[in-house]
């Protein structure tokens, strides 16, 4: 399986029409058409199913279209760590990280690191910490941002000089509003919109045997996103503070959970990882502003 016919295959899976993917790559459709085919032949199954105007993948096909932008992103990476071996001066730099006020003190460590080495781009993958572990593990990323829900056996890590405060996103007008805090016991009952994270990992803890007295009505994968249901009244956005505008403009406020504790951030990487040396300096910054 080449590199070269991967392209090819990808960047027909995104067009979802062979002669516009071939002209975006500049080779003739009749090319692109042989290769795909040599590469259904190579892997014994049919990757796609045509019709006179469009091509829609197939269950193979969409499996290989997940591992192609893996095995794809890892290449493009590896080049660029390649041609970066000697130049401390520009590359890129590859970080996963959730909605967090802390990623604010991330930023400041690269932006300072730029001051001096200018070409330097950092590129954010954002996800929930399943995601983003996962890209880190294969090697898609140098560095991740999450909170303690991970296994740091696997990992080096630096615990970020900040937490992140638990609470709902409401309406203004919600009578609910009138209140300056909530405890987990007057969660019960109440319309909650989570995010898929907080289900798996906060919601046991938070409720413990009495988890069957929580309402989900609603999950989300953005916090933005979980504050546009909690606009349109669908329930309560259980949130990380300072993510949602609730200034005295806003139609949203913010109400901090008293009970629940804070949750600590931290930069991590995987153990015995070989960086570039655009990455052994941001490493070196990090470390001497969180150490």
């Amino acid at each position: 399986m080449e590199i070269r016919v991967l392209r090819y295959f990808l960047e027909t899976a995104r067009e979802g029409n062979m002669s516009r993917a071939a002209e975006r790559l500049f080779i003739s459709q009749p090319t692109m058409s042989k290769q795909l085919k040599e590469l259904e032949n190579e892997l014994g199954t049919k990757l796609f199913v045509r019709s006179n105007y469009s091509i829609k993948l197939t269950e193979a096909g969409m499996l290989l279209r997940e591992r192609a932008e893996d095995i794809l992103s890892l290449v493009d990476k590896t080049e660029a760590e390649f041609r970066s071996l000697e130049e401390i001066d520009s590359g890129d730099i590859y970080v996963g990280a959730p909605e967090s006020e802390s990623m604010g003190l991330f930023a400041e460590a690269v932006r300072d690191l730029q001051k001096d080495h200018p070409g330097i781009r950092c590129n954010i993958y954002s996800g929930n910490i399943e995601d983003v572990c996962d890209r880190l593990d294969k090697g898609l990323l140098d560095f991740a941002i999450v909170m303690s829900y991970v296994d740091f056996s696997k990992y080096n890590f630096l615990k970020m000089p900040a937490e992140d405060a638990w609470g709902l996103i409401m309406r203004r007008d919600d009578p609910m509003a009138e209140k300056a805090s909530f405890s987990v016991a007057e969660l019960k009952g109440l319309p909650l919109i989570c995010s898929r994270q907080w289900v798996d990992q906060e919601f046991p803890q938070w409720f413990g045997s009495a988890t069957g007295d929580a309402k989900i009505t609603a999950t989300y994968n953005l916090a933005f996103n979980g504050a546009v249901l909690a606009k349109a009244g669908i329930g309560y956005a259980v949130v990380l503070d300072r993510l949602i505008d609730t200034g005295e403009a806003s139609e949203l406020v913010f109400r901090p959970l008293s009970d629940v504790p804070k949750s600590e951030m931290y930069v991590i990487w995987r153990k015995f990882q070989t960086f570039t040396p655009i990455a052994e300096l941001l490493l070196s910054e990090l470390q001497a502003r969180f150490q």
